[in-house]
């Protein structure tokens, strides 16, 4: 404990701070922070209250709290108008800051210049997602936006959530089916069809895929939780139908070298069939029926009034909304989902070919 009577210095300053009057800003209205700006520049009660609305009593009774709070007359009338005593001349520079600091950082919505950003925008996607997703959103800032650079990051599916929220990430791009919780939002994009892929001088297959060639081939399954694949797996599983799997693998981006140069196949996204169409590869609708990946953007509620993230949601929509990039890598793509639609039709909903 300090003895004060061996410090005369901190003596002094004890006696001082304890003779200061500590305000309360609980019971000061600061909407009366107008009022005392504007006398500080007009230096006439009158014309600030015809500024601000308000009525002559009204500013006067504004006044008067402004005096019983700070125990100061503030302004004094005198023949050259109302003049500001030293202590209200004191606050004056602190008063102007504080509303200017409000009216700029508080009341004002914030602003995101494309043009002048530099920032750094953080999209999780898959690694078909980067091939598919990025091209044309990064064409597209890259034209309004030169500065803004984008970031691709992987994340798991129990973290994302989190990570949305936090801000880690800005946007969600894919299929993501957990990502539902209440503070999640989510606009859909394209829906994107899955393609059977095998190599072009495959000496079992030919142009068409049946369904007894299907069963018969040794296939390359991607195992990845909550991603898309599992929606053919569970269509396979419904149908009851067994094939020969004889590579497990936890990515896409090694499935086609591994058909190109063997005598496997694979079920994929069209997007990466078509990718890779031209490294010895040929695209067949495959010979069930399968759902369509519902592909889409979701972002963390709280960033619905965030400008830079509306931006970049905005830029993504106007982008893929309705248009899947992958179906102009394919000129074969028309006639294949003709074929597709074809087969589908002569398949019962047990999966088995009426060709068999």
């Amino acid at each position: 404990m300090v003895n004060l009577a061996r410090s005369p210095s901190l003596k002094i300053q004890y006696y001082l701070i304890r003779d200061i009057t500590v305000m309360d800003i609980r019971r000061l209205d600061l909407n009366l922070l107008l009022l005392l700006d504007g006398l500080f520049k007009e230096q006439n009660l009158s014309a600030v209250a015809r500024q601000l609305g308000m009525s002559q009593p009204m500013a006067s009774a504004g006044l008067r709290k402004l005096r019983e709070f700070f125990g100061d007359q503030l302004f004094l009338s005198t023949g050259r108008g109302m003049r500001p005593t030293p202590f209200a001349e004191s606050i004056a520079g602190p008063v102007r800051t504080v509303l200017s600091t409000v009216d700029h950082h508080i009341l004002r919505k914030p602003h995101f210049s494309p043009a002048e950003s530099d920032r750094v925008f953080t999209i999780t996607t898959t690694d078909i997602g980067v091939l598919i997703f990025i091209p044309p959103i990064l064409q597209r800032i890259r034209a309004v936006a030169p500065n803004v650079s984008l970031r691709c990051v992987a994340t798991s599916h129990e973290h994302l959530e989190d990570a949305l929220e936090r801000g880690e990430i800005d946007l969600a791009i894919g299929y993501f089916p957990d990502l539902i919780g209440p503070n999640i939002v989510t606009e859909d994009l394209f829906d994107h069809p899955f393609t059977c892929i095998a190599r072009r001088d495959h000496p079992a297959i030919g142009d068409n895929l049946s369904l007894d060639q299907f069963l018969a081939a040794d296939h390359i399954v991607v195992s990845q939780q909550g991603r898309s694949q599992e929606i053919f797996e569970r269509r396979i599983r419904e149908l009851k139908l067994q094939r020969r799997v004889v590579l497990h693998l936890p990515h896409f981006m090694s499935v086609p070298q591994l058909v190109a140069t063997s005598d496997m196949i694979a079920t994929v996204p069209f997007s990466l069939g078509a990718w890779y169409a031209n490294a010895g590869l040929k695209l067949m609708p495959p010979p069930v029926s399968i759902p369509l990946i519902e592909l889409k953007q979701h972002w963390h509620r709280r960033m619905d009034n965030e400008p830079a993230v509306r931006w970049l949601q905005s830029i993504v929509a106007e982008e893929l909304r309705d248009r899947d990039p992958a179906l102009a890598m394919s000129a074969d793509y028309a006639r294949s989902r003709a074929k597709a639609a074809a087969l589908a039709a002569a398949i019962p909903p047990d999966g088995k070919s009426r060709y068999r």
